[in-house]
């Protein structure tokens, strides 16, 4: 910015500028080797397969404005860079494309699938981080990794083979969330929950000696074919008598057992729960506690298995559904059939509905590396913010359950394990001799995840990034990976580095549409981030996202980030007036010596001040708040039009503008470094080393001098608007305020148009302050009728809102039931009403 600066920023110019010249400087580029404190963010890696949406910008953000606030005090800052090699979703993506070209991976074959993942990978892989690099996010570019980079697989293998000889890794046959569409295991991440309306049948199952039945209920009549017992709560007294007793498996013959287990829950369909080991994992716990067999009769492919006979054998499951319950009624042991609405999963990746499936997987022991995670939490060397996450991350970690591991996919991280006839080898090398086959699938993408925090930083390596910036400090994240990926870093950072991987977690907002539902580009319901900074600039979206975060989820609002907006133009056009007025930054700080200055300057130090404290605690819409008001309001509003009055001094207003400028920084780089670029004596703003530097200290004093010629302007300007009158009707003013704050005439004729006479102007209106009264009049004199007028309509309106107020207040069932904060509010709006119908009869006295 110039003296001769456009009138106007312009974010499309500046912004590619800045970027190009951030990235120029040098200064993205951490040096573990500077002797500086070490202060290290690891941004959750995005799969290469994403684009920027909205929980993005805001989570880096977030992350950027810590990044940036750290730098600027001097601190040797690395923000790790880099992308996840999503296993799913990649392969996802490139199988579809094969099958736009007609062919899949099973002709292609696994090494040739693999280089078109790869070529996928290299030209669309790092499109998120060009995203990033648009919303000013100040990365260390120069160290980007990947989650399958070589290095890094090295760090993955490694850890999987040592967890295998500690006895934490094994092979079993388990429960898992089974895809029929992808043909594998997924984790809970990739699952989703749809409403679906299914029919609720109710079956009768004969008791084994004729006496009776005992009737189950299920949504899934198909898996009825693998049932293996009847559960029944033993506080049932219903079924108590029945425990030990058997029954019978309509169109089977198989004998039930009937147990009774705690788990069944008395309400739900009959109280007598049909138990399918091999397809529900309540079913498959208590087969465990009950020492009960599994029988599989849904397949892998989703249809069912050779176990259901000819009749059913190969049907997809619910076609089998629909023909069981032909035959059930068949048989005359269908009770009843209705609509049953419930909650059903479904596979994210391939949209098929989830099927809970024994299978043959490599899992791992989580107890044990999971006891020294909760300590963590537990002794605070780990805090989440809010603090309530905190238990949520404890409940889980305290009923952890084994982590399967394995995926039946082809792109990700294979499993170092080779099989010959029933040899097992895990190792970083196959083992000598012939006959042996690796296994073919690869670990889930957690597996590697988990790891981010020390193996993008070198790890297994002996590193300098290590030893300077592990730990990390703090990490920002969503809700919903808690379990999936924080809680995993904490266990593998303990084992692996003697040390928590971060000190922090931030759980920031889920962003929603306007309309409060998810945002979804199926749905119609997303907004695009880079659509939004293309028409109102990187600095007002990031602004308008920290207003918005929250503790809580948050609709996108339009309008915060038109206030970003207002604010960018506010804050460019306050460099140019301060510019035009002689300005110059770089030299000795100037005394503050004016009450505006002082005042500023105070306000500025409160300012700086409570953005620390903001952002220590992770309070991003606090901090922007604060900073706009600070900015916005008193800066531009007052202190710049005092300047213009002569009231403020233009070294002053520059060095004040120097802060407001650092203070700012973190959260809006590109305006900022534009406007401070152009002022003389400046150098980068993104490293200097003081964004806390305050002017000078608070002054109570100046503050109260200049709250109460705020406060009597905005009287006067009130009076003028009321009356309708120009600022060319010169008002006149006399200060009844015996021992109260001076008012600086030339202040009350540049902000108000009130000149201070040395007597009660005639026909005067009072105008009550908090220090005294004003009495004013206009320098021609007053419409004595039209203002009584006036006055006559505000009393009306006064009295009815006191009589309103004053009704609620007397009704017993709202003082009693309501909240209390409600109840104060209307006595407090009461209060108000009753002190302006007095102050309004006081007037409409004088002017009778």
């Amino acid at each position: 910015m110039t003296q001769e600066a456009p009138t106007r920023f312009t974010p499309a110019e500046a912004e590619p500028r800045w970027i190009a010249a951030w990235d120029d400087s040098g200064a993205l580029r951490a040096d573990p080797s500077s002797g500086r404190p070490g202060y290290a963010i690891a941004i959750p890696p995005p799969n290469v397969t994403g684009a920027l949406h909205m929980g993005h910008a805001l989570n880096n953000t977030i992350q950027d404005v810590l990044i940036r606030w750290r730098r600027m005090a001097g601190d040797e800052v690395m923000w790790i860079c880099g992308t996840d090699h999503a296993g799913i979703a990649t392969q996802a993506v490139v199988e579809r494309r094969l099958e736009s070209e007609g062919t899949n991976r099973r002709e292609l074959g696994r090494e040739a699938f693999l280089e078109r993942a790869w070529e996928w990978k290299a030209e669309y892989g790092s499109r998120i981080i060009s995203q990033l690099r648009r919303l000013g996010c100040t990365l260390d570019y120069s160290r980007e990794r990947f989650t399958m980079d070589d290095g890094y697989a090295r760090a993955v293998q490694r850890v999987f083979c040592d967890l295998y000889e500690k006895g934490y890794i094994y092979r079993d046959r388990y429960l898992v969330n089974w895809d029929p569409g992808l043909r594998s295991a997924i984790s809970d991440l990739e699952v989703e929950s749809r409403e679906v309306t299914d029919a609720l049948v109710e079956i009768a199952y004969p008791l084994e000696d004729g006496s009776g039945e005992v009737v189950v209920s299920t949504v899934r009549p198909e898996t009825m074919l693998g049932d293996t017992a009847v559960a029944v709560n033993p506080d049932d007294p219903r079924y108590r008598e029945l425990i030990g007793r058997a029954c019978t498996l309509p169109l089977v013959g198989r004998r039930l057992p009937i147990v009774g287990d705690e788990a069944v829950d008395p309400e739900f369909g009959t109280g007598a729960l049909k138990v399918t080991p091999a397809h529900s994992p309540d079913d498959f716990e208590i087969a465990r506690r009950h020492d009960l067999p599994a029988v599989s009769v849904i397949g892998e492919d989703g249809a069912m298995t050779a176990e259901v006979g000819s009749r059913y054998k190969g049907l997809p499951a619910a076609e089998a559904g629909r023909r069981v319950v032909e035959d059930l009624r068949a048989e005359g042991v269908l009770r009843d059939e209705r609509p049953y609405t419930h909650e059903v999963p479904f596979s994210h990746r391939s949209g098929a509905r989830v099927e809970p499936l024994i299978s043959l997987q490599w899992f791992a022991d989580m107890r044990s590396l999971a006891r020294p995670a909760i300590a963590a939490v537990e002794d605070g060397r780990v805090r989440f913010t809010p603090d309530r996450w905190g238990q949520v991350y404890l409940d889980w970690m305290s009923e952890i359950r084994p982590w399967c591991l394995s995926r039946q996919l082809w792109w990700g991280h294979r499993l170092p394990v080779w099989y010959r006839g029933d040899e097992v080898h895990v190792g970083l090398q196959k083992p000598d001799g012939e006959g042996w086959k690796r296994d073919p699938d690869v670990l889930d993408t957690w597996f590697s995840s988990a790891l981010w925090p020390f193996a993008s930083l070198g790890w297994p390596d002996d590193a300098a990034e290590l030893d300077t910036f592990y730990p990390t400090a703090a990490l920002s994240t969503a809700r919903d990976i808690i379990f999936l990926w924080v809680a995993r870093m904490v266990m593998m950072g303990i084992e692996y580095m003697g040390d928590v991987p971060f000190s922090d977690v931030y759980i920031h907002s889920v962003v929603q549409s306007p309309d409060g539902r998810r945002m979804s580009k199926s749905l119609g319901t997303g907004i695009d981030p880079d659509e939004v900074i293309a028409k109102s600039g990187a600095d007002a979206l990031r602004f308008g996202l920290l207003m918005m975060s929250s503790t809580q989820d948050v609709r996108f609002s339009h309008e915060r980030v038109g206030q970003g907006r207002q604010l960018v133009t506010k804050l460019w056009n306050a460099g140019r007036l301060v510019l035009e007025r002689g300005g110059t930054v770089g030299g000795p700080d100037p005394a503050p010596a004016t009450v505006a200055d002082r005042w500023m300057a105070s306000r500025l130090a409160f300012a700086v001040a409570e953005a620390e404290q903001a952002l220590a605690g992770f309070r991003f819409s606090q901090l922007a708040d604060l900073v706009y008001h600070v900015v916005f309001d008193e800066y531009c509003d007052w202190y710049l039009e005092l300047l213009k009055a002569g009231e403020a001094e233009p070294e002053v207003a520059a060095a004040l503008l120097e802060q407001i400028l650092a203070l700012l920084h973190p959260l809006m780089p590109f305006v900022t470094e534009e406007i401070w670029s152009g002022m003389p004596g400046a150098e980068g703003l993104m490293l200097q080393h003081a964004p806390a530097r305050a002017l000078a200290g608070r002054d109570a004093a100046a503050e109260v001098q200049l709250d109460a010629l705020r406060e009597a302007v905005t009287a006067l300007r009130s009076y003028a608007s009321e009356r309708g009158l120009p600022r060319s009707a010169g008002l006149r003013v006399w200060l009844e305020a015996p021992g109260g704050p001076e008012l600086a005439p030339p202040a009350l004729d540049a902000l108000a148009g009130a000149a201070v006479v040395d007597a009660e102007p005639e026909g005067a209106t009072v105008l009550p302050l908090s220090f005294g009264r004003l009495l004013v009049a206009p320098a021609g004199g007053l419409d004595r009728a039209a203002e009584r007028e006036r006055v006559e309509r505000a009393l009306a309106e006064a009295e009815a809102e006191l009589s309103r107020a004053e009704r609620q207040l007397a009704n017993e069932r709202f003082v009693e039931r309501a909240p209390a904060h409600l109840v104060e509010a209307e006595r407090k709006k009461a209060r108000r009403f009753e002190g302006e119908r007095d102050a309004l009869r006081d007037e409409l006295g004088s002017l009778s």
